[in-house]
């Protein structure tokens, strides 16, 4: 008697390539190049209900070769202090997308919402810090689970 499998073979193969390996961790650098905020109030000032939209490159680790781009807006929620941000990163082998606040000084810690591609499934977080202390360039370190 020939024994038969409840999951067919093909599934298995799909399923076991298309996520994100747990415990991978991705360092990037983003250069804000691309940003326009929209003040809801008198241009130019700061105030709840901003909204700062972006696109902009993405480097390796070294800060020397372009790798991706990232998108996406924010909302002003504490004047002075922090946006709730949602964002995609854009990379050759798939996506991620990273939700939560930035912080106008400090380092912001973001939840890994999902993926696509080599990344379908991804959580974990995402740490944002100020390259050199300047808002010139962010390093983004991805920790997927």
């Amino acid at each position: 008697m020939k024994h038969r499998s409840a999951i067919p073979a093909g599934v298995v193969l799909m399923l076991a390539g298309s996520f994100a390996l747990a415990g991978e961790k991705i360092t990037l650098v983003e250069r804000p190049s691309n940003e326009t905020t929209i003040h809801n109030t008198k241009a130019g000032v700061d105030s709840v209900g901003d909204v700062l939209s972006f696109a902009n490159p993405i480097f390796n680790a070294a800060n020397k070769a372009q790798v991706g781009s990232d998108q996406g807006f924010c909302v002003r929620t504490v004047v002075g202090k922090s946006w709730e941000c949602v964002w995609t990163l854009l990379l050759g082998e798939g996506t991620i997308t990273v939700e939560g606040p930035f912080h106008d000084t400090g380092d912001s810690t973001f939840a890994v919402t999902g993926g696509t591609g080599k990344y379908e499934g991804a959580k974990g977080h995402m740490k944002l810090h100020a390259r050199d202390g300047k808002p010139e360039a962010y390093d983004f370190t991805y920790e997927l689970l």
